[in-house]
């Protein structure tokens, strides 16, 4: 559609922006208040932004019912910042990109693992700090810590010395995990693919 190819780069940044005004406030817990509630703004902007962005795609839509099974994620958005206005959430708009863009580089596994694995670890350790940060019982409690947990539970290694115990910090393990599951489950398809054509052509 020349509407997405278009506006995909402007999304693409607006996503990046959003991780931005996300992270800033967690990294710096003693940022001003002033420039926090400038953070919170500019994060609901975005989301807006791809409000604005999934409703102009799903009018253009030859079959609508099949465009919002195909583009859940999109759509959760959307939805779940209104259901439910927690900030971890809030962190859908960059995943959902994230999923764009792995369907964009289906056939490059080595670009597509480096830069989808780096991006899952980087958002779920700023989600879990920013959950686990007011819990007294927190073993979580600094950003080298969140990254350390991150890599250890992506990679299903599992030290276990660094661990969630909020609810909410339970709910990014889980969404890592499936993640990182994901991620090696979508690169093995790609090189079997590949595999499969490379010996189609040779074949006689």
């Amino acid at each position: 559609m020349s509407y997405e190819r278009r506006t995909g780069w402007l999304l693409d940044v607006a996503a990046v922006a959003f991780l931005a005004v996300y992270a800033v406030p967690i990294l710096q817990p003693d940022l001003s208040p002033a420039w926090v509630r400038v953070c919170e703004v500019a994060s609901w902007a975005v989301w807006g932004l791809f409000g604005a962005d999934y409703f102009v795609r799903l009018t253009l839509a030859e079959d609508r019912r099949r465009f919002v099974r195909k583009n859940v994620v999109d759509l959760a958005v959307i939805v779940l910042p209104l259901l439910r206005p927690m900030r971890l959430v809030r962190l859908l708009p960059v995943l959902a990109r994230m999923q764009h863009a792995g369907m964009s580089l289906r056939g490059r596994a080595t670009t597509y693992v480096v830069a989808g694995a780096a991006l899952l670890v980087l958002v779920a350790s700023l989600a879990v700090l920013d959950a686990e940060r007011g819990s007294t019982e927190a073993n979580i409690t600094s950003y080298g810590d969140a990254l350390w947990w991150a890599a250890a539970t992506v990679t299903t290694v599992g030290y276990g010395d660094r661990f969630p115990t909020t609810g909410e910090g339970r709910i990014v393990g889980v969404a890592l995990m499936l993640g990182g599951i994901t991620i090696v489950g979508t690169v093995t398809a790609a090189l079997a693919s590949w595999f499969v054509e490379e010996q189609q052509k040779e074949a006689p």
